[in-house]
């Protein structure tokens, strides 16, 4: 195992900061200490626990400028959509603060006069989260925020590429005053800490987000010692755009979900299916706004689009446009690229693709990067077809003003995120999770703050 971690800019390959990886003996006296103080916060009181997470949020908006610019150093994304990433994660901390005081149990009615029946919630233990490089923000305030607020006690392993920004909110969450021994950080091999997550009697709970493959992997490492999971995995999101759609908007709105954070999202458009009868208007309106999108490096004014992670996503996303170009696809747009394979940085320019066909690589695997291939239908129920024709299930988009196809797209749709005229559906406040190998559970939400409780009841007899 590597001795460091290098942390690099995207945009220019300049080395930003070297850490030292944590060995494994280090990794498991952090997993102690959050395992030994999580009965002294769960035994804090919700209205406390609640205080000092709005003091976290404080914190990060306090030093929103510090972070954005930290972001985009690490990420590469553009520095507008880092202060948006910024408060979107100060929004789940916002959120889960208040949830921390509905944490509610309940009295069932027994079956005899001589007994009560209780139900209590209570934090499941220690969690240990993994979160990816391309939202270090908020995917790990997501985890943490309703950890947290549950009385869980916290342990993350932030992705190797994009470690400092995760780093830097934990060292505001202690400065607001949040136990050091209740969130914690641990760097180093993916691999070596996922084992040690997920075998360490100490963890009660993995939270990740990342590749399905990955994902499965911790899933089986989490049996023998039967931890809680939640799982957000790959996706695949159509996006659908019926006839009578408004075509600008769902063009203007394609453009938001396609190419935020250079495609590099999980939840971003990967196979536009547009109605054969307007497919020109609409490929024409989607061309026309993403030529004006701008590529560079993300701290320079008016970027658009950053560039991509690695050489490794970089070449993926060239194979899957020289394999759609092979088996017939007409590029509308792009197909361009700035590489500097000795310095590291690599950029792929708005590259739209049409006529696109099932056969094709692009239509079946998730590209992430900034490439929209568009493919046609006949009829609503085609669509659907195309739309659920993949082992994935996490986002879909549609768009459409007549109340009857919406409803049937909502209702057929096998994904656990849809958007109805809406490229960004994402909110603190709404459940965020897939379906079939998208993953388990929900994060955000009512729902994001149970797959941190476990549930309890006791019946009390002989009362009379």
């Amino acid at each position: 195992m590597a001795n460091k971690i290098t942390v690099t800019n995207p945009a220019t390959g300049e080395i930003l900061e070297e850490l030292s990886a944590w060995p494994s003996e280090e990794v498991k006296k952090a997993l102690y200490k959050g395992y030994a103080f999580f009965p002294t916060w769960a035994s804090i009181h919700a209205h406390k626990r609640s205080e000092l997470l709005q003091h976290w949020a404080i914190q990060i908006r306090e030093h929103k400028d510090e972070l954005a610019k930290l972001m985009t150093k690490e990420n590469g994304k553009p520095l507008k959509e880092s202060y948006g990433e910024i408060e979107y994660a100060a929004s789940y901390i916002d959120w889960y603060a208040e949830e921390a005081k509905r944490i509610y149990g309940r009295t069932i009615p027994a079956n005899t006069e001589s007994k009560r029946i209780l139900v209590r919630k209570e934090p499941v233990g220690l969690v240990a989260a993994i979160t990816p490089w391309n939202f270090p923000a908020a995917m790990m305030t997501r985890k943490a925020a309703p950890a947290l607020a549950s009385g869980c006690t916290f342990i993350v392993k932030p992705a190797s590429e994009t470690p400092l920004t995760g780093i830097r909110i934990i060292e505001l969450a202690h400065k607001a005053g949040i136990p050091e021994d209740a969130i914690q950080y641990v760097v180093g091999s993916g691999k070596m800490i996922g084992a040690l997550f997920t075998e360490s009697n100490y963890v009660r709970k993995i939270t990740f987000t990342g590749s399905t493959a990955v994902g499965k992997n911790l899933i089986k490492g989490s049996a023998n010692t039967v931890k809680h999971v939640t799982m957000e995995l790959g996706g695949h999101a159509p996006l659908i755009v019926a006839k009578d759609a408004d075509i600008e908007f769902a063009a203007e709105q394609t453009i938001i979900s396609k190419f935020r954070n250079a495609g590099q999202t999980c939840v971003c458009a990967n196979r536009i299916i547009v109605h054969e009868d307007i497919v020109d208007q609409f490929a024409a309106a989607f061309v026309q706004r993403a030529k004006h999108l701008t590529v560079g490096n993300g701290l320079h004014d008016n970027i658009d689009i950053g560039p991509i992670i690695n050489e490794q996503g970089y070449n993926k996303i060239k194979e899957h446009i020289d394999d759609a170009k092979q088996k017939g696809a007409k590029v509308l747009l792009g197909d361009t690229f700035e590489a500097d394979h000795e310095k590291g940085y690599y950029f792929v320019y708005p590259t739209i693709l049409n006529e696109v066909t099932a056969d094709m690589t692009i239509m079946h695997e998730e590209t992430f990067g900034p490439v929209a291939p568009i493919t046609t239908f006949t009829n609503i129920e085609e669509a659907v077809r195309l739309a659920n024709d993949t082992p994935f299930g996490l986002a879909a988009y549609f768009f459409t003003n007549d109340y009857r196809t919406g409803t049937y797209l909502y209702e057929h749709l096998d994904y656990g995120i849809v958007g109805w005229n809406d490229g960004g559906p994402s909110a603190a406040h709404a459940p965020f999770g897939g379906m079939k190998e998208s993953g388990l559970g929900r994060e955000g939400g009512l729902e994001g703050i149970e797959p941190y409780l476990e549930t309890k009841y006791v019946s009390i007899g002989n009362l009379l």
